[in-house]
């Protein structure tokens, strides 16, 4: 009598198990590992939900967990790496920093002369992530970061040497090489890049457009410019 019990709770566990697997040992799990670029914010609707809405429309079964978080930098969520990213078992992790590691903090006293991480820093950690998660059989998608404006706001905090507060384009003077070594290491990874900097830049090329129609406040992308990242995302052969 006990035996059969045994057995027959054994069974019914067996059935729950075998209907709840399908649906989860299909799914595709999808880390987006950044800074405030990639972090939920507020109501806007970010480029990983996007993603993840996106996927679905297309009858993909995904789950697009936000790992960004705001402030950091590729030494900062190296830290976070085990946690927030290799803890998730995920299938592909979206990589996007630069921003935070480029920075030079002139508005601090004494002001600060250097990045707060360096470009040679800056590689090697983003190397780490792609061969550790390449090692585990884990695809990797590279993201150049967007690109800055100035905001009013951002002139009296960063508008100093080495910035240039009356060149349009000034609050990029360091980042530009930080993207650039995005390019360089997906080439030498063969990792997929896909180049945010290089998108905002062209689409503030056309015609009764600029790169500040994407972005929130210089920085952050708004709902546009969500959009256009999450567009990018969703045309990768990794994502189809």
């Amino acid at each position: 009598m006990f035996h059969s019990q045994i057995v027959s709770l054994a069974a019914i566990m067996l059935l729950a198990l075998g209907t709840a697997m399908p649906a989860s040992s299909n799914e595709m799990v999808i880390v987006a590992f950044g800074d405030s670029t990639t972090a939920p914010r507020g109501k806007l609707t970010v480029y990983a939900t996007l993603v993840e809405k996106g996927l679905s429309a297309k009858n993909v079964p995904a789950k697009v967990i936000n790992a960004g978080a705001p402030g950091n930098t590729t030494a900062d969520a190296r830290a976070r790496f085990d946690k927030d990213v290799l803890a998730h078992h995920p299938s592909l992790v979206i990589i996007q920093f630069g921003i935070n590691d480029s920075a030079v903090d002139v508005w601090k006293s004494p002001p600060a002369t250097v990045s707060r991480v360096s470009r040679q820093q800056y590689e090697a950690n983003l190397r780490y992530f792609v061969r550790t998660l390449r090692s585990r059989g884990t695809k990797v998608i590279l993201m150049t970061p967007n690109p800055l404006r100035w905001t009013e706001e951002m002139r009296k905090m960063y508008g100093k040497a080495p910035y240039q507060p009356d060149n349009p384009d000034g609050y990029n003077v360091l980042l530009t090489s930080y993207a650039g070594i995005v390019r360089r290491l997906a080439h030498e990874e063969k990792a997929p890049l896909i180049d945010v900097y290089q998108a905002f830049v062209a689409y503030g090329k056309e015609p009764r457009h600029s790169v500040d129609d994407l972005l929130l406040d210089g920085i952050h992308p708004n709902a546009k410019g969500h959009g256009l990242v999450a567009e990018l995302l969703l045309q990768s052969p990794n994502l189809k």
